[in-house]
């Protein structure tokens, strides 16, 4: 494969799946009232999973996959920007692996462990209940809340954060898609803190739009990235 076309396969793949993304989370918000459902207890949430069916599963072990595309896409956007700023954008394309490895492990508990507490749960009796319910908490702070959430949003932001701010210095880019990676990275980072304080609910919120449109900005930018020869003859 040529350099062009990995930056146009990561290009496809971030964009992608920004809509992929949204396809999923549209599905489950609609048969699993997700993502409030995350806020509930395990008597509720439990049966609420194993009502979704096969299909609901599938769609789990979906959505936990789709963070890989960060992988292509930190390669796509090194391999793009690396003659601008190569300390940069090898940090940026490190943070991009963890976060696709965060994410995946936050969304896998879904399709596997949850799965399996919650057949469990449903011919328990009350004590076992509440033991299950433990575990379900616990599983839902640890790779949840901090695994998936934290530390997942943490590396993914400060990848578009690093990638932007070295856009911003490339003569081949245009700037405005650096701002906006900008602002979609620190409405990220300040977002990222709606677990610990209810104050930055409504970046969270506008982010939840932000992240969507810049992960498609950016990969149709890389998409149509220039060769050096096409740079040369515009």
């Amino acid at each position: 494969m040529t350099t062009r076309t990995v930056i146009r396969f990561g290009g496809l793949c971030l964009a992608g799946g920004a809509l992929a993304f949204l396809g999923v989370f549209a599905y489950l918000a609609a048969r699993f009232n997700y993502p409030d459902v995350l806020d509930g207890p395990a008597a509720t949430v439990l049966p609420s999973l194993l009502a979704t069916g096969r299909q609901g599963r599938f769609v789990w072990a979906l959505y936990a996959l789709l963070p890989l595309i960060w992988l292509p896409a930190g390669v796509a956007a090194y391999e793009a920007l690396a003659p601008v700023r190569r300390g940069a954008m090898r940090l940026a394309l490190l943070f991009a692996v963890v976060a696709a490895l965060a994410m995946m492990l936050g969304l896998m508990r879904w399709p596997s462990v949850h799965w399996h507490l919650a057949l469990a749960f449903e011919r328990a009796a009350a004590p076992e209940q509440a033991v299950i319910a433990s575990i379900f908490d616990g599983l839902n702070t640890y790779l949840g809340n901090y695994i998936g959430e934290f530390l997942g949003e943490l590396s993914f932001s400060v990848f578009f954060l690093l990638t932007s701010i070295v856009w911003l210095h490339s003569p081949r880019t245009s700037g405005w898609i650096g701002w906006v990676g900008v602002t979609t990275a620190a409405s990220g980072l300040v977002g990222m803190f709606r677990n610990v304080t209810g104050a930055v609910a409504p970046i969270a919120a506008l982010n939840n739009y932000l992240l969507p449109a810049f992960m498609i900005i950016l990969g149709v930018a890389l998409v149509r990235w220039p060769t050096v020869d096409d740079a040369r003859g515009a």
